[in-house]
């Protein structure tokens, strides 16, 4: 698949004659990029798939407002973890039930998952980021997985630096209690 650069996506998002094509083309050039940092939140495969098809329509809706201050990436990359984000508390409220109750069994759940390939202690890592709250689960995800700069966070999340290292530091420290129970 040929690589184009945000410049030129840019450019053809924002000409009426080629934006479709070029939105299809940001959509596959990033759709599996996204994927991943919405699958990290969302944890399953189908209610990945959902989010991200949810993301990708919320993005075209909006086309008319991105501006091209960000990068093509960081601004999608932001709509798809606000939609991830925003379908975790509606599965929660729907459900009814407990942060606690839902965090319990994602071990469980990843292990029955044909499509999860990590193994129990991969399980237990991500019902530990799963007990996070919703912030320092998604600073934890992007810095630990993605490798990004807090620079980077900061444009997608829209949040301070200073704030980003502080949440992914008491993140760090959560996760390292939650394996102390099982040493």
């Amino acid at each position: 698949m040929q690589s184009y650069d945000d410049e030129q996506l840019k450019s053809l998002i924002k000409e009426p004659k080629t934006r479709s094509r070029g939105f299809e083309m940001a959509v596959r050039q990033y759709s599996e990029q996204l994927y991943w940092q919405v699958r990290r939140l969302v944890l399953t495969h189908e209610d990945s798939n959902d989010v991200i098809q949810n993301a990708f329509l919320k993005a075209w809706n909006s086309l008319d407002s991105f501006h091209g201050d960000a990068k093509l990436i960081t601004w999608m990359s932001r709509i798809a973890i606000n939609e991830a984000l925003d379908f975790l508390r509606r599965q929660k409220n729907r459900n009814a039930i407990s942060a606690d109750d839902v965090d319990s069994g994602i071990a469980n759940q990843l292990m029955a998952d044909e499509y999860f390939d990590g193994d129990e202690r991969e399980a237990q890592l991500q019902q530990a980021i799963a007990s996070l709250p919703d912030v320092q689960r998604t600073v934890f995800l992007m810095r630990y997985y993605d490798d990004m700069k807090y620079s980077d966070i900061s444009k997608t999340l829209g949040t301070s630096e200073g704030a980003l290292k502080a949440s992914y530091h008491i993140a760090v420290k959560k996760i390292t209690e939650f394996f102390k129970q099982f040493d």
